[in-house]
């Protein structure tokens, strides 16, 4: 069934890109502020959406597809605004690579599904991790530029957020290294 609550969540979380873009860049006080809290509240729907599949065993294929791109869609479009927003290239190569890595993940994900081991690439504890960090480092980076009026605040908060990021990135290129190792075995193992 599609139009399950945990599937509405994630449409919902969709929904909110447009949103969360049109309001990071209007000429307003607390535009970054509040796009910030709007990406966090996507980030928030990310796990409200997978316990209550869990829990209200609501699972589906439909959600399964559409939760893993809802989050790739958000990621991708935070990260093109941070590097817009600093125009650095300390932020433009940490965005790049966990950009990459959302890709090649996804790819590799597909391709294994295809042969029947898509275990062999199920999400990790690392994964997690990754995801955790990237999500926390968006948000102070988004939020950052609109705390000027708190400028210890801004300077701290947007250091927390580089170097919450260049560990996202970090953990990037781990978390491709582990899923690509049984990856490649199983393409060796091919004929």
């Amino acid at each position: 069934m599609i139009w399950t609550i945990p599937n509405l969540i994630t449409l919902l979380r969709v929904l909110l890109i447009p949103v969360f873009v049109s309001v990071y860049f209007l000429d307003w006080k607390w535009a970054f502020a509040v796009g910030a809290f709007i990406f966090w509240l996507a980030a928030i729907t990310d796990w409200v959406d997978g316990y209550l599949a869990r829990k209200l065993e609501q699972s589906s294929p439909f959600g399964a597809f559409l939760d893993p791109v809802a989050d790739k869609l958000i990621v991708s479009a935070a990260l093109l605004m941070i590097t817009h927003q600093y125009a650095s290239v300390w932020i433009t190569i940490p965005a790049i690579i966990l950009l990459m890595r959302e890709v090649y993940i996804s790819a590799l994900r597909e391709w294994m599904s295809q042969l029947g081991a898509s275990d062999l690439v199920a999400v990790s504890f690392i994964g997690k991790a990754k995801t955790l960090i990237q999500m926390l480092a968006l948000i102070g980076l988004l939020a950052g530029p609109g705390l000027h009026e708190f400028i210890n605040f801004q300077f701290y908060w947007v250091i927390l957020g580089k170097l919450l990021l260049y560990a996202a990135a970090v953990l990037s290129i781990w978390s491709m290294v582990v899923y690509t190792i049984p990856a490649w075995k199983t393409l060796l193992a091919q004929k």
